[in-house]
C-alpha cells in the first residue's frame, strides 16, 4: 500500500490525446457522484488512499462505497504523483481492470 504523504495528481492521455479518467467523470449524469468523486480525489492527493487495493501489474483500485460501487484506477510514479488511469463500478469492473493495466502498460512504455 502507497505511503501517506501529498501526491500530485495527473490525468493519463492516450497517445491520441484521449482521457480515459475525465470522459468516464464526464459520463457520470449525477452532479451530487461527480463533485463526491473529486472530493474523494482531493483526499487521495493529501495522501489518504482509503479503501485501495493492488489489483496487479502496478495499477491500483480505490473503492468507493456509495452509488453504484464506483472505482478509480491508479497508478504511482516515483511515489510522488498518481497517474489517474480510468474509472468505472462494480458492473464493469473485470473489464476496467484490464483496461487499466494495459494503460499503465503503454505509459511506462512511453515514458522510457
Amino acid at each position: 500500500m502507497p505511503d501517506t504523504h501529498p501526491r500530485e495528481l495527473e490525468v493519463y492521455q492516450t497517445q491520441n490525446g484521449k482521457e480515459p479518467f475525465t470522459e468516464w467523470l464526464a459520463s457520470i449524469r449525477e452532479q451530487r457522484t461527480r463533485t463526491r468523486i473529486r472530493d474523494r480525489l482531493e483526499r487521495l492527493e493529501i495522501g489518504n488512499f482509503g479503501d485501495c487495493g493492488a489489483v496487479g501489474g502496478g495499477v491500483f483500485e480505490m473503492r468507493l462505497h456509495f452509488g453504484a460501487g464506483y472505482r478509480i484506477y491508479f497508478g504511482e510514479v516515483n511515489n510522488t504523483i498518481v497517474l489517474l488511469l480510468c474509472g468505472g463500478d462494480k458492473s464493469s469492473q473485470a473489464r476496467d481492470i484490464e483496461r487499466a493495466k494495459t494503460y499503465w502498460l503503454e505509459y511506462k512504455e512511453a515514458d522510457r
